[in-house]
């Protein structure tokens, strides 16, 4: 991985806006401009720099690509051991099972692509690497911008799936130093994006152990 700096300094757009909502509208359209010319260099960079992240024998944590954000799933390519997440159960949450490119998937409950079939839950022990897609992300804190849903801060709230390292993908443009932090949200190990694998400096923002993503909202 390489060092947050030059990548942060090179982040492109005007300050951001003050709230997250306002935070989620901006950089929604920011990677909505960027993502043409980025995708095919994110997906190389996932080529070129993921297989040495990833343990043998453990799955590639991959997610259902929504319009506007980067599609990996050509990953599954050159990586036998693949999962998706899906969001089940009442109360809901979030949990991973193993994907093969040609298995049938159902809407979970946000309606995304999901296997929902017989396949076990994975335990987060199966994971080597989850990729997650963001809106934005803090080089230095590690903070990811997301929806607002909560689920994958909900999921790293339990020590063991916070031990799985966890990247977050985007187009540069996304990044932002200062992003807002809440008490729940857990820091990420780097992110993804055309020029690579980089890693954040998340004690900047905070021990990952001290945020409550337990409380995190729906």
């Amino acid at each position: 991985m390489t060092s947050p700096g030059t990548a942060a300094g090179e982040a492109e757009g005007t300050p951001p806006p003050p709230d997250k909502r306002a935070l989620r509208r901006h950089f929604r359209s920011v990677r909505a401009a960027a993502l043409a010319a980025a995708q095919p260099l994110i997906l190389a960079a996932a080529q070129r720099d993921l297989p040495n992240l990833l343990p043998a024998g453990q799955h590639l944590g991959l997610y259902w690509p929504l319009a506007g954000e980067a599609d990996l799933r050509s990953l599954a390519l050159g990586h036998p051991c693949l999962a998706l997440p899906a969001v089940i159960g009442e109360p809901p949450r979030l949990l991973y099972a193993a994907w093969r490119p040609d298995a049938r998937l159902a809407p979970d409950r946000c309606g995304i692509p999901a296997p929902l079939g017989p396949e076990p839950e994975l335990p987060p022990q199966a994971l080597g690497l989850l990729l997650v897609p963001a809106l934005a992300f803090d080089p230095a804190s590690g903070i990811r911008l997301g929806y607002g849903g909560g689920w994958y801060d909900r999921l790293r709230a339990d020590p063991t799936w916070r031990a799985v390292p966890a990247l977050a993908v985007l187009p540069s443009a996304g990044l932002c130093p200062g992003l807002p932090r809440e008490p729940w949200d857990v820091p990420f190990r780097g992110w993804l994006d055309e020029r690579g694998v980089h890693s954040a400096d998340a004690r900047a923002g905070g021990d990952p152990e001290e945020g409550d993503p337990a409380s995190a909202p729906l």
